[in-house]
């Protein structure tokens, strides 16, 4: 199957996770979803959970790649380097949380997705750090950043992902639409610090 229909295929099935939720959702039903017979869909999956893990799988490196290019292509066009690492974190998690939030299953498919594709959103998570420790180390390449000694673009690659996914998750829950708003506060805590320390303070040891 070439990239266009898989893409097309994918998009149908994420849908229909939408649409009907993890539970409620029969092959039956998903076939359906994907114009397909039921046999025709097992031809490209081998159960419900199957699925749902390469619908997961699937999302995540479109979401990647996506955001990447996203801030690349803002840095080309002379935006400041917060800029452009907002428009990643807002491609890479914003649009996946905001379509979820439209969903009525979104509580169920949130605990599905952790439950059933760990190993898939470590895997995605590390990929995702990687590229971004690259674009930071681009930054610091051209001038646009700069590091302390003791933090690399791996380091702040680490905070800054983690911050972004801690954003998605905040309780109590605000809308996604203020999403970019939150992403650029913590970016810039943890890019330039939100406080300072007292006069005459020793920094706490780093583990």
């Amino acid at each position: 199957m070439d990239s266009t229909h898989r893409d097309r295929l994918m998009g149908r099935v994420r849908q229909a996770f939408l649409d009907h939720g993890y539970d409620q959702l029969t092959m039956i039903g998903l076939a359906k979803a994907c114009d397909l017979t039921r046999r025709g869909l097992y031809h490209h999956f081998s159960s419900k959970e199957g699925a749902f893990r390469d619908m997961i799988r699937w999302r995540h490196q479109l979401e990647i790649a996506s955001g990447m290019a996203a801030g690349e292509r803002l840095l080309a066009q002379g935006a400041a380097p917060l800029d452009a690492l907002v428009e990643i974190f807002d491609v890479r998690y914003g649009e996946a949380r905001r379509d979820l939030e439209r969903s009525p299953h979104a509580a169920e498919l949130n605990y599905e997705a952790f439950g059933r594709c760990r190993d898939i959103m470590i895997a995605s998570a590390i990929a995702f750090q990687d590229r971004l420790a690259a674009f930071l180390r681009d930054l610091g390449s051209r001038d646009l950043l700069r590091f302390k000694a003791d933090f690399a673009p791996e380091d702040a690659a680490q905070c800054l992902a983690d911050g972004a996914r801690g954003v998605n998750q905040t309780l109590p829950p605000r809308p996604a639409l203020t999403l970019p708003d939150r992403y650029r506060r913590m970016s810039v805590a943890v890019l330039y610090g939100c406080a300072e320390q007292p006069s005459g303070g020793t920094p706490p040891a780093r583990s």
